[in-house]
């Protein structure tokens, strides 16, 4: 059976930079002993980052949300704690200027994973448009989000958004 790890925005702007949040840091214990679990088992790890530039505030996201965060090259941009210790045994990194990666799609497309977990932030925004992404790349494949590796900043958003990703198929454990 061919699994991967998709760890979603787990970067320093996300945690405690510019969009942080109270309780982000502690998926960072969490999604590391995922990805041990992961390697150990010689199955794949993939991240995705939210990857902006100087523009960012000319883009419509950045007219919704006028925060610069995540610009490449700096300290924000770059994956947070000890989840970052991974970097150089990732499948792949898809970089993004937005919520979801269809490059990311494509690639599971390709390579047939039968199950896909999906960590990390924002539940309501990228987590959910990345398993979205999966689940139309893979139709068949299992594809789950365990609640305590994901967070937002908004509570409600991201427990509505855990009860709509189990109307999409997605197992939420």
């Amino acid at each position: 059976m061919k699994k991967v790890l998709i760890i979603v925005d787990y970067q320093n702007d996300f945690v405690d930079g510019a969009l942080g949040f109270k309780g982000a840091d502690r998926l960072d214990v969490i999604i590391e002993d995922k990805i041990k679990d992961y390697l150990k088992n010689g199955n794949d790890i993939i991240y995705t980052l939210d990857t902006h530039h100087e523009n960012y505030l000319e883009t419509d996201e950045g007219r919704r949300l006028p925060i610069l965060h995540c610009i490449e090259g700096t300290k924000g941009h770059l994956i947070y704690g000890n989840v970052s210790k991974y970097v150089d045994q990732a499948k792949k990194i898809f970089k993004k200027a937005t919520f979801g990666s269809l490059d990311l799609g494509n690639f599971l497309k390709e390579e047939k994973y039968d199950e896909i977990e999906i960590a990390g932030l924002v539940t309501n925004m990228c987590v959910i448009s990345n398993a979205v992404i999966a689940k139309a790349a893979l139709p068949n494949a299992k594809i789950f989000v365990d609640s305590k590796a994901v967070d937002s900043f908004d509570r409600k958003l991201h427990d509505k958004t855990l009860d709509l990703l189990k109307g999409l198929h997605t197992d939420i454990l």
